[in-house]
């Protein structure tokens, strides 16, 4: 068979232009597939056949299933040596059935003699080599934002479409191009309202629907109060209404269930989830409420209408025009985040195989398995199967410094592990045909293209914020390529290969380190790929540039080191955990333990000023600025919202509850507080409570209360309980304290 070149490898061998999506059409005796292509801006249709399939290791083991499948011997001595076809997707869950039966083992088993890909559109896009989007850019896609507001009872903190009077308030909808229209309660009653929604959603004909948290809000709500008023959503291209399924988004340490829609013949994106992937790399985000999204991407508009959730029914009574403008800004800003967040995964579906929704959340294993998938189908050639589960050694992180450091710089080496994969030239053991290496390669370029774009100067900020999303998902998806080789569900894995490659990327960054001390420079932490450190004293801008050129001639070939950020100062608090000053003044907080979303507002309030005035060499303000956030709390100045704890549910409250009574579950704050406020919360949903009483120790679970629930005319926080929280925190920090604020002259770091 041909070999292909490497757009074809990466995008796809068949360069059909304007696919937008694809749907599934089962029929009596043969499965068919319907396109939706867009050219020249205009939609059509049309159909192709699809015979569905799964890899098998011996062909017995469909001995007795009627009708005889087509078999296919493939290529190779790996263990998936059959392909097997059958003219409908029902007849291929027969044969599932059938092969449980027959090898004892389910399709999910590692063990299992047989593999299968559960989606039929991404069977589909393997088997024809095609991907979405092709010759497109986002701007020729059709969008429409969505955003709705919702009536609730001022003594609720949240509505429930499942309350008659919680009615739907408005629904924004605009394409980002200027046209919006905003569907008024106060003009229409619910019904008019959602079925004008429906007529001017399949007016604007959308291959996109974006929403921020539609998932979980914006269409569960609108599909529960269509039902109510037997309003049909006819929103698909064939006049269907939404379907759902019970699914599963991960983001690090966050585990969201949610329900899974989809719109025939569309898309959906909720830039609610692409923004906590983006702050999976990044940290730097102060919240993923759409507004906390749009204030870090510099969209909010100056005029910006504010509103708490609690407020808002209220203001659509009292204030009716600035609920409008509040409504109008919503969308506007979801219009606005969505290219910037979005424009990685429209990239990511011109390569990958899967449509753009199942782009934004599938993982970056998956993807790479799918690009090799996508060959080896076509090469006809067997499958391995997964290695056996084992660990290794992971990378190196260390710190060699902690305080206030002046002049730091920052080296990244580009993609290490890639890097060393690249000039090794070594693919997994059983990717025969080394079609791993050959994607990699031409990953690594491209990401490198989109980085420089990024640097350019004098771009826009928004811009440069689109270029910058897109190196770092694609810097993301590069580095995956060697966690790949260490996942237990990848076909292609590789621990030995894997241990390898994180035993030399060891050693490399050692050697940086000692030649970083060599040079006089002193370094202060190295996370995996990248050093701070602060170079030898004194040196001019030439001499800067001739300590960073003797630092790369001791580098071994194919690894490369960029010199990428310079800061006036730096704190060091602990591994991982740092504040960076800019050249603007502004200041960069990474980790957990300096900004972590579990901690109080004003607990990470006081300690972003702590950091500031310490970067800045103001510490002998901190005795002065901890006085006055003290005084706050013992004279009750401070707003609900600063000293309540917001967490997100991990687990249903009655899940909780269930184990908590069968003794597996101590009792916790947020679970109490949801168990008692009469509200029904799930699993992904947040809670936000204060706690009461005039001693500052006390359980809190029994002293938790909503902070929807606080009134202000009769303030009952505990005053003793969240002074000792600030005490603990100024202690805590002042053992880092700088003995000294005056400006370092040459340039050192400050010890303590």
């Amino acid at each position: 068979m041909k070999p292909l070149t490497r757009d074809e490898l990466l995008y796809g061998f068949t360069p059909e232009p304007g696919l937008v999506a694809v749907e599934h059409a089962p029929g009596e005796s043969a499965d068919s597939m319907t396109l939706f292509l867009r050219r020249d801006g205009q939609l059509t249709t049309r159909s192709e056949p699809f015979a569905p399939y799964l890899w098998l290791t011996q062909i017995g083991f469909m001995d007795g299933f009627t009708p005889a499948p087509e078999v296919t011997p493939l290529a190779g001595d790996n263990p998936f040596r059959f392909l097997v076809r059958f003219p409908a997707w029902a007849a291929l869950e027969r044969a599932l059935a059938h092969l449980r039966k027959t090898t004892q083992r389910t399709p999910s088993d590692p063990a299992a003699p047989y593999f299968v890909l559960r989606d039929p559109v991404q069977q589909f896009l393997l088997d024809t080599g095609r991907t979405s989007f092709r010759d497109l850019l986002i701007e020729d896609l059709e969008f429409l934002y969505l955003d709705i507001e919702t009536d609730s009872a001022p003594d609720r903190d949240f509505s429930n479409p499942d309350r008659a009077e919680d009615r739907i308030l408005a629904i924004a909808l605009s394409d980002g191009r200027g046209w919006e229209e905003i569907l008024d309660a106060q003009t229409l009653d619910e019904p008019a309202l959602l079925a004008r929604f429906v007529e001017i959603f399949q007016q604007r004909d959308p291959d996109v629907l974006v929403g921020h948290n539609i998932y979980r809000f914006d269409l569960p709500y609108i599909e529960t109060r269509a039902k109510r008023h037997r309003v049909k959503l006819a929103l698909g291209r064939d006049g269907s209404a939404p379907r759902s399924r019970a699914s599963r988004f991960t983001a690090a340490e966050r585990n969201i269930t949610y329900p899974r829609f989809h719109i025939h013949g569309r898309h959906i994106i909720d830039t609610y989830q692409l923004a906590l992937l983006y702050d999976v790399s990044h940290r730097a985000m102060e919240g993923h409420s759409l507004k906390a999204v749009a204030r870090h991407f510099g969209v909010a508009a100056d005029n910006r209408t504010y509103l708490d959730g609690g407020q808002i029914a209220r203001v659509f009574r009292d204030d009716h025009a600035a609920f409008l403008r509040y409504t109008r800004d919503d969308i506007r800003e979801t219009a606005a985040i969505t290219p910037i967040l979005a424009a990685a995964y429209f990239t990511q579906s011109q390569l990958l195989p899967y449509p753009i929704e199942t782009v934004c959340v599938r993982g970056n294993a998956a993807k790479i398995e799918a690009l090799l998938l996508r060959e080896y189908l076509r090469a006809r050639h067997s499958l391995p199967a997964p290695s056996p589960q084992r660990s290794f050694e992971g990378g190196y992180t260390d710190l060699f410094f902690q305080g206030l450091a002046r002049d730091v710089h920052h080296c990244d080496v580009r993609s290490l592990y890639p890097s060393i994969l690249l000039r090794d030239a070594r693919n997994p053991r059983h990717d025969s045909l080394g079609i791993l290496l050959r994607l990699l390669e031409h990953l690594y370029q491209y990401r490198l293209e989109a980085k420089a774009n990024a640097q350019q100067p004098g771009l826009p900020p928004r811009q440069a914020a689109h270029w910058n999303a897109l190196q770092t998902t694609f810097k993301i998806l590069i580095n995956s390529f060697y966690g790949y080789l260490g996942f237990p569900q990848a076909i292609f894995n590789d621990y030995d290969l894997a241990a390898a490659i994180t035993e030399q990327g060891r050693n490399l960054l050692r050697g940086m380190v000692d030649q970083l001390r060599a040079l006089g420079a002193m370094p202060i932490e190295i996370d995996t790929d990248g050093i701070y450190f602060t170079p030898p004293p004194g040196l001019t801008p030439p001499q800067l540039t001739d300590f960073q050129d003797e630092f790369r001639r001791h580098l071994p070939p194919g690894i490369e080191v960029e010199f990428d950020g310079q800061y006036p100062a730096m704190f060091s608090y602990k591994m991982k955990n740092y504040a960076l000053l800019e050249d603007n003044g502004g200041i960069v907080i990474k980790g957990a333990a300096l900004k972590s979303r579990g901690l109080e507002p004003f607990q990470r309030d006081y300690m972003r000023e702590w950091l500031t005035l310490t970067l800045h060499g103001r510490s002998d303000e901190i005795p002065v600025m901890a006085a006055r956030r003290r005084d706050d709390i013992l004279q009750r100045r401070l707003p609900i919202t600063a000293l309540a704890k917001t967490e997100t549910l991990r687990e249903a409250p009655s899940t909780y509850l269930k184990k908590r009574e069968a003794g597996g579950k101590s009792r916790q704050p947020a679970y109490e507080v949801a168990l008692n406020s009469g509200h029904v919360y799930q699993a992904g949903d947040t809670i936000s409570y204060y706690v009461t009483g005039n001693k500052k120790n006390i359980p809190v679970h029994a002293n938790a209360r909503l902070a929807s629930d606080f009134n202000p005319l009769q303030r009952d926080e505990n005053v003793p309980f969240y002074i000792a929280k600030l005490d603990a925190l100024i202690k805590k920090l002042d053992a880092h304290a700088p003995e000294t604020t005056s400006t370092d002259t040459d340039h050192q770091p400050t010890l303590f």
